[in-house]
């Protein structure tokens, strides 16, 4: 965890300095090479203690933007929030324990979606819950088939 340093000095030129450094040209590409990877976790990859989860967020978020490809990003994000919480996939029951996990899961995943897309992310999440996915359902990344239904590109 960081302890402020993060947002010290010029925190996005940092960024992108340590995404270059490690072979990217985006913080994009860095972050699909590891679609399961928390924000955390891809921050403290790209600087332990001077880089934080909501940075990296917040790149993926203005890259996105620029390439309108916003829809794909949220996905992927699903994708991020259920790795974390749900490792192994959807739940096969629909318990009180595992109903708090998938709302754990919309609820990060609500937390992370930009304004411009979170009625789209609210219906996709009640679809979720009306119609359950297979047992053990787990994206391996933005363009799973059933994340690509819930969530289709609009974008041009």
């Amino acid at each position: 965890m960081t302890d402020g340093r993060s947002w010290q000095g010029d925190w996005k030129a940092r960024l992108y300095e340590r995404v270059r450094e490690l072979g990217y040209d985006s913080l994009t590409a860095f972050a699909e090479a590891r679609p399961s990877a928390s924000l955390v976790a891809l921050a403290e990859e790209l600087g332990r203690d001077d880089v934080a989860g909501v940075q990296v967020f917040s790149g993926l978020v203005a890259e996105a933007e620029r390439a309108n490809r916003v829809t794909r990003l949220v996905r992927g994000q699903f994708v991020r929030e259920l790795s974390e919480h749900l490792p192994g996939g959807w739940p096969a029951t629909m318990d009180d324990a595992n109903r708090f996990k998938v709302a754990r899961v919309l609820a990060g995943w609500s937390s992370f979606t930009p304004d411009t897309h979170q009625e789209r992310v609210d219906l996709a999440g009640d679809a979720l819950f009306a119609n359950l996915p297979p047992a053990g359902w787990h994206p391996l990344g933005p363009d799973d088939e059933l994340l690509r239904t819930l969530l289709p590109d609009e974008e041009a």
